[in-house]
């Protein structure tokens, strides 16, 4: 007769040390089969040990929008994608929620999506962290805090922000010098919410582009001249922790791709750096967009829609190499994708 092992007598650091190298999903799990294990796998000291760990393992997530549903779908975000055996990879399917008609776009900060009209959610575990109350027809982000550890919604042409797991939460208003015109386009980096407007400047009697820089933590706004983006087609990233922007373009004339790097290197200055990049001749990338940027310097792109077989692609700009990589497991319905680097 097999004697049964009891794992919560295992030594606390040992558990610990096993459970922060698993996925995310098995945690989830595993926090319903023991007491002393959810206690301990809800401890700050195991969620910060856990994402150190993930960091060095990050992956890409896809949440593909399709009539009735959202999926969650997430593969190994390679760092050498170059090597010949990571042209195939299997996608892991996690979560899937029902689809309201007005649920049209996803927002992400810090692992968590945030549904305009709908929720918080953890894309990995399915778990729902708030179901917020819409504030009117207004475009909003997710933002994370990284000092005060603390999720916040920005309602951003509305100027209304709401604080998560508070209680009971409410949208308080904030003060902005500048009305909101058309937004687009929004990502979080290190605790600031950075999104494009187009918007009418009563000062200079006209229109113009803005790059909006909005601190989570201060809830204060500063704004940079964004008129050297395309605006429409341009793609903010995460730039090894700056803000960056990606115009894709078509030379018709040379009939070549080329993507635009913007770089701020100094808010205070608003001082840019801009590379050029050409893409090889290869006829997969056209009607691709920008996913974004890896943590090692690799540019993203995917077709903007799924289908029976679906592909993404590795730009290395050192080395000016491109590399298809296709994707098995995500279904062969069409559905919009959205893609969020370094998961």
């Amino acid at each position: 007769m097999k004697r049964r092992v009891n794992l919560d007598s295992f030594p606390t650091d040992l558990i610990t040390e096993i459970f922060s190298r698993l996925p995310a999903k098995s945690v989830g799990r595993f926090r319903s089969l023991s007491k002393l294990w959810r206690v301990m796998l809800h401890r700050p000291y195991f969620t910060k040990l856990f994402l150190t760990r993930s960091s060095t393992r990050p992956r890409l997530l896809f949440a593909v929008e399709r009539e009735s549903e959202w999926c969650f779908f997430s593969l190994p975000q390679h760092h050498n994608p170059y090597d010949k055996s990571s042209l195939v990879v299997a996608a892991e399917v996690h979560t899937k929620f029902s689809k309201d008609t007005k649920q049209y776009s996803c927002s992400y900060a810090s692992g968590l999506i945030y549904f305009p009209d709908m929720s918080v959610c953890n894309p990995i575990t399915g778990q729902s962290l708030a179901k917020l109350r819409k504030y009117r027809k207004s475009t909003s982000f997710l933002g994370f805090d990284p000092i005060g550890k603390q999720f916040k919604v920005l309602a951003s042409d509305r100027h209304r922000i709401m604080t998560l797991g508070t209680g009971e939460m409410s949208w308080r208003k904030i003060q902005c010098p500048f009305p909101h015109g058309y937004i687009i386009e929004g990502i979080c980096i290190n605790g600031v919410l950075y999104y494009l407007v187009y918007t009418y400047v009563k000062a200079t009697d006209q229109e113009t582009k803005l790059i909006v820089c909005f601190d989570v933590r201060s809830e204060k706004f500063k704004f940079i001249n964004g008129k050297s983006f395309g605006f429409w087609g341009t793609k903010l990233i995460n730039y090894k922790g700056k803000l960056g922007g990606i115009d894709w373009k078509f030379d018709g004339h040379s009939k070549t791709h080329k993507l635009c790097l913007w770089v701020l290197e100094d808010v205070e200055k608003q001082a840019w750096s801009k590379k050029v990049y050409t893409l090889p001749e290869n006829e997969v990338v056209r009607n691709t967009f920008v996913l974004g940027m890896t943590n090692t310097g690799e540019i993203i792109l995917s077709k903007m829609y799924t289908s029976k077989t679906s592909y993404i692609f590795y730009f290395n700009p050192e080395s000016n190499t491109l590399q298809k990589v296709e994707i098995q497991g995500i279904g062969e319905d069409r559905g919009r994708v959205y893609a969020f680097v370094d998961h």
